[in-house]
């Protein structure tokens, strides 16, 4: 037999108020989990897009197109060199209130705030720190010239590696978004990027610096494959224009 509950208007006010607040809550932790989300997307090479709740965040923005992209709160770039650095495609998403980081050799080109291996800030409440990111077997990316940088956004740690080899300081790194380059000749190749996925140990791990000048789909398949291999880590390969939510 079921009961139907009568109540008092006194006591229906009360329960109204009741429903009231609690969906507050449910629509506050809903748009919690909303805003909460993050779009990472792809623009070739090692250049990328993030997107969050009210920030926009382009690292190396110098491969892809930028006509009507959408404006940048934070630049970062890794090193000078042409297929990291284009003045021309910063200042297509530049405004009066874009901040731009950049290691001193690219500081000596354009204004921006320094930051050098080590150096860690705080721009719009989103902590950015500088890492090491240098060839140890080659000659292009020379040690201090280049930044990685690991970015805390969402509650997230996101490592951009620049263009580097499997480096000792990897060791000290801590990150639950990788990317890592893959294509070889100036950087790590598949299988070193494999080496430094080990000891980062991201939950997520997505392959760069390939498809360009240097590299082949071929390389960051071989990566994907050798992390499976290894561990049960997620590998995601994006196509240029590709976004992925994390």
């Amino acid at each position: 037999m079921t009961v139907f509950k009568r109540f008092s208007p006194a006591s229906s006010t009360k329960n109204n108020a009741r429903r009231n607040k609690l969906s507050k809550m449910i629509i506050f932790k809903y748009e919690q989990h909303i805003f909460s989300r993050m779009i990472i997307e792809w623009l070739g090479q090692s250049s990328f897009r993030i997107f969050s709740e009210d920030k926009t965040i382009y690292i190396d923005p110098a491969v892809g197109n930028y006509e009507n992209a959408e404006k940048a709160d934070i630049i970062l770039v890794t090193h000078d060199h042409p297929d990291h650095f284009s003045k021309e495609k910063i200042k297509q998403i530049s405004t009066d209130d874009t901040k731009l980081v950049c290691p001193l050799k690219v500081g000596a080109e354009i204004e921006g705030e320094i930051m050098k291996n080590g150096d860690e800030k705080e721009i719009g409440g989103i902590k950015i720190k500088a890492v090491a990111s240098y060839n140890e077997n080659k000659n292009a990316h020379n040690e201090g010239d280049g930044n990685g940088y690991i970015i805390e956004l969402e509650g997230k740690k996101i490592y951009h590696a620049g263009d580097t080899d499997l480096v000792p300081e990897m060791n000290l790194l801590e990150t639950d978004i990788a990317l890592l380059p893959v294509g070889g000749t100036y950087t790590m190749d598949a299988e070193e990027a494999v080496a430094a996925a080990m000891i980062l140990q991201p939950k997520l791990a997505i392959p760069m610096h390939w498809g360009h000048k240097t590299g082949h789909e071929e390389d960051a398949t071989a990566f994907k494959e050798g992390i499976e291999m290894e561990s049960d880590m997620e590998v995601k390969i994006l196509q240029p224009g590709e976004k992925i939510e994390v």
